[in-house]
């Protein structure tokens, strides 16, 4: 049985959203957000995805609302009976606190994860963790898309003389050594 497939987006990252909803040959589907005057806001599908494979693309940077836009779209979909629902996050927010490296800490890309799960995602497809372990923080599959198949061409393209790549943190590199080679 074909389902429908909606894509919708939230506030964060619509640009993005309308050049997927493009590529795939559909509209971009309509989400409203109200927002009230003591700074809360209530996003909203504007049309059924009752039975639909849903996709929300939504990147979780700062400041904090991305993320929580995100978590009530999903809770929204599986109020609403979507049948599968698909969370892309270009940017994963809060993921470079993903282990204890020092007593009372956090480890927040865990609590995202937790986070997501317990809104009702059963898909995660996202680009370049900070750390390749945080896939397994979840427990729905996760899509981990690499982009260096787009960015290393482009910089070797672009011939730059005595490149250096460099991480800006233990947790990048080891993707800067694969950029490297």
């Amino acid at each position: 049985m074909d389902r429908d497939v909606k894509i919708f987006s939230g506030s964060a990252t619509k640009y993005l959203a309308d050049d997927i909803a493009l590529a795939y040959g559909q509209p971009l589907g309509r989400v409203n957000v109200d927002r009230f005057s003591d700074g809360e806001f209530s996003p909203s599908f504007d049309e059924s995805i009752r039975g639909c494979d849903v996709f929300i693309i939504q990147s979780t940077f700062a400041p904090s609302d991305n993320l929580f836009e995100l978590l009530l779209l999903i809770d929204a979909a599986r109020r609403a009976s979507a049948h599968y629902i698909t969370a892309v996050i270009p940017y994963f927010g809060f993921a470079r606190s993903d282990r204890k490296d020092k007593p009372r800490v956090a480890i927040a890309a865990k609590l995202v994860a937790n986070l997501l799960n317990a809104a009702g995602v059963t898909r995660i497809m996202t680009m370049d963790l900070h750390a390749p372990q945080i896939q397994g923080f979840f427990d729905v599959p996760v899509a981990h898309l690499d982009a260096s198949s787009l960015f290393v061409p482009h910089i070797e393209s672009i011939n730059l003389p005595n490149l250096t790549v460099a991480a800006p943190d233990m947790g990048g590199v080891h993707r800067a050594r694969g950029f490297a080679k």
